[in-house]
Order: structure tokens, then sequence, then C-alpha cells
């Protein structure tokens, strides 16, 4: 298992997308082109799927160094009005775009910290936001919350905009951890919004959790599951933490040396799955575990599952509008992401222009590729013989036969099913099938966190 740990601990991408983020189209797109394409896969499942719309919220108190997302650190609240203004003027563009009115399968606000706005600012957002559009019956709306901030107030005004499932950001429970992480949040907040949101209704609770965190150890990767195990959280992200300095350079206030080593990390994992599989939750893979009670694993055993910039999700949508800075949308045929400055962002949208700044559309051959990815991160398993392009097998082949020599996947005729062992390296596997990247050869060192 160490000389696995060593081969493939080596950076690769999570695939939220295919083709990943560093090898897209250079140029943007113009807004009549990306538009165009909007409204083409708006066309062609607004009835049938609905659609799904990401918020971007980048406002945060305080600054965790861990944190790989877009924010701004800021503690004056007037910043909300002003924002949430730019974004229902993004998503005018957009409304205006649909000949029809939208179906709303899916909505999710991310950050940053969502909860950073007020429960009167959010219930501004929101309801504005769904005017003019169909809820979906079978819907699915959620946030992120900070449970140091999430008041009871935040969760009733979401609850009543019809949200149901929040995930509330753990990572460690250790107090040298969080104040080295500079994110310093007691149990007791966590159980208050644990307990507040199913007080009021809300059916899904989740927690994310991170390995790999500078001075992190079996003891308090275990301490903090046994603190946890108690409050049952419907769901668990158990991430890998990214150490990526040269993109946030909050990072640089620890060192490689404060980091548990690849096998230490490794061992992170595996204590964190198994005091997981013990308390009843499933390996979903790529980082995630569920109750069987959950949505999530309801649908990975429905073949239902489905990923995007979002994460993994259940409402399987191949139109997804996200708004706000760096916020980046899934066109099914093209990918787009907007201005990461919120000063920049603001001035475009207010002046009535989408504020891309970058985009890609998919050949034939990325549309294949990335339905390769797609089943294998959801599925664990991908059909192959069902790509008219082959001329992919002469720089994969080799590599799949070592893969299934090693005990990470089985090849059935021209199949491939990943095993339970090779769950663990779920992105290493999607990563074969990733032209772009092995096409230019590169080592990702600088661009992509490591696997484990």
């Amino acid at each position: 298992m160490l000389d696995l740990i060593k081969k493939y601990n080596v950076p690769v991408p999570r695939y939220t997308s295919y083709p990943t983020v560093p090898f897209w189209d250079i140029e943007a797109p113009s807004n009549t082109k990306w538009l165009n394409v909007v409204k083409k896969t708006f066309d062609e499942t607004n009835e049938a799927e609905g659609i799904s719309i990401y918020i971007h919220l980048p406002f945060c108190d305080s600054l965790c160094t861990y944190c790989g997302c877009n924010t701004r650190i800021t503690k004056n609240h007037k910043v909300e009005e002003e924002y949430i203004l730019a974004l229902l003027a993004e998503w005018k563009i957009y409304l205006n775009t649909f000949k029809e009115v939208p179906i709303v399968r899916e909505l999710h606000l991310g950050g940053g910290t969502p909860t950073f706005f007020s429960p009167k600012n959010l219930t501004i957002l929101i309801s504005k936001l769904l005017e003019g559009t169909v809820v979906h019956s079978k819907n699915e709306f959620s946030f992120e919350g900070h449970p140091n901030n999430t008041s009871y107030e935040h969760l009733l005004a979401l609850y009543n905009l019809g949200f149901r499932r929040v995930s509330y950001g753990i990572q460690d429970l250790n107090l040298k951890v969080q104040q080295t992480i500079h994110r310093i949040q007691p149990l007791e907040n966590v159980v208050r919004a644990t307990e507040d949101a199913r007080k009021i209704g809300y059916t899904s609770v989740n927690y994310d959790l991170i390995y790999g965190l500078p001075y992190q150890t079996l003891e308090t990767v275990k301490d903090t599951i046994n603190k946890i195990a108690p409050l049952q959280p419907d769901r668990i992200a158990y991430y890998s933490y990214a150490h990526v300095p040269w993109v946030k350079p909050g990072q640089r206030s620890y060192t490689k040396a404060d980091l548990p080593a690849d096998g230490e990390k490794r061992a992170l994992y595996d204590l964190g799955k198994e005091m997981l599989t013990d308390l009843g939750y499933v390996d979903i893979g790529m980082d995630h575990f569920a109750l069987k009670s959950d949505s999530l694993y309801k649908a990975s055993q429905e073949g239902k599952l489905h990923r995007n910039f979002m994460g993994f999700t259940t409402s399987n949508t191949s139109l997804l509008i996200c708004l706000g800075t760096s916020s980046i949308s899934d066109a099914k045929y093209a990918y787009a992401q907007n201005l990461k400055s919120v000063e920049d962002y603001k001035e475009e949208v207010l002046s009535s222009n989408l504020a891309v700044f970058k985009g890609h559309f998919l050949s034939e051959e990325d549309l294949e590729m990335k339905q390769i990815i797609l089943d294998v991160a959801c599925k664990g398993g991908a059909d192959l013989s069902k790509i008219k392009l082959k001329n992919f097998w002469w720089s994969i082949d080799d590599q799949l036969n070592v893969m299934e020599s090693e005990g990470l996947l089985l090849r059935i005729s021209d199949s491939i099913k990943v095993t339970e062992l090779g769950m663990a390296f779920v992105r290493n596997i999607c990563a074969v099938f990733d032209l772009k990247m092995n096409a230019k050869n590169v080592s990702g060192e600088q661009i992509f966190s490591k696997s484990i």
C-alpha cells in the first residue's frame, strides 16, 4: 500500500469539470456566443431536468488559511446590498435569454461565508431571484454555513425559502490545529447550529472535515470524529487538505514540515474512513460519506449521482448557472468563469454585461472524455465501448492494465470498474482519461493539489 501511495500521491485535478480550468481555451467567449450555448442547453433540458443555480457569496469576517476558495475578507457588512444588486443584475441577463420560464431544480449558496449576509438580505436575494421561475417539485436547496455565525434566524429565513440542507465546515476540533489554520470554532457552536437546523426542520445536516492539516495527528482526527459522532450528520465530506501556497499565500504561515507526510496523511484518511464506516456511513467516493438514509447515498445506489462545480449533486441537471465573482457555469457544451475581483465583477454586471473572462467550448473528444470521467467519479466505472473516438487507446491502455494489476480497477470487456482499494485513488483513475493534461505532459505541481 505504501508503494501505491508514493506512486499516486501526485498533483491531479478533483474533476469537477473536464477539461479542467488550466486547459481551457484562452480567449473569453463573447456574451452572445456564451448565451447562445446557454440557450441551447436550456431549450434541450429545462422541461425534462430543470436547471441548477449556484450563487457565490465571497465575503468572510476573517481568513481561514486552509481555504482555497475565492474570498474577500471584510467586516464591513455594507457590501451586502450592492453585491446583491449585482447578482440580480447578472441573473436578469440569463433570465432574459430564456424563452420559457426556468424550472429551478437545485439552488446552492457557497462562498466565502454565505451566512456573512444577514437573514434579511438573504431573503431579499433568494425571493427576488426566484421571481419569474418555477421551483421543481423535487428541488434541492442548500447552503454552506459557518457554525460560529449561522444563527437560528439565518436557518429559519432560508428554511422558509425552501432550503432543506445545510453544510457546516468543521475541519478539525483540535485547538492547536484551529489556531494554525485561523478557524477557531468551539464544539458548542457546532452543536447549537446542528440542533437549531434540525429543530426548524432541515432534513440533511452535513459536515466538512479535512485530513492532512498542519499539526493534525491520528489522535486529533479520532477525537474530532468521536465528538461529532453523537450529532449524526447525514453526510460527511472528508476532504484531503490541498496545500497550494503558490495560489493561497495565507498557507505560507506554515510549511510542509508542519504537515503530515505522505504515509502519515494516508493513515489519517484510513482512520477517518474506518471510524465513519463503523458509524454507519458509506463511502460514496471522492472523499464523500453518507448515511443510507441520505439522498446522496440513494442517488449513488440508483446510478443518479452527478458531479459538477458544486461537487457531488443528486440533481442531474445539464445546465448550471453560476452567479457571482469567480463562479463557473456549465452549459453542457461549454464552460464560462466570471471575473475574480468583486469590483470588476460588479462594474460589468451593473452595466448589463456578463462578467465572463474565461471559457471553453467542448469538442466531441472533450464531451466523450467528460462523460467517462463523470462515470468513473459518480458510478465507480465506465463503459468505454460507447466511445466513438478510438485514438485515445494508445495513451491509456497500458495505464489501465497497470492499475488493474495493482488492484485499483477491473477490466471487463470494454468496461472498467473501480475496486474498493481503487476508491482512494479515483482521482488518479480519472486522470488516465485526462487527454488535455496528458497531451501537454505537465506534472501539475504548480496547478493542482496532490491526490492523497
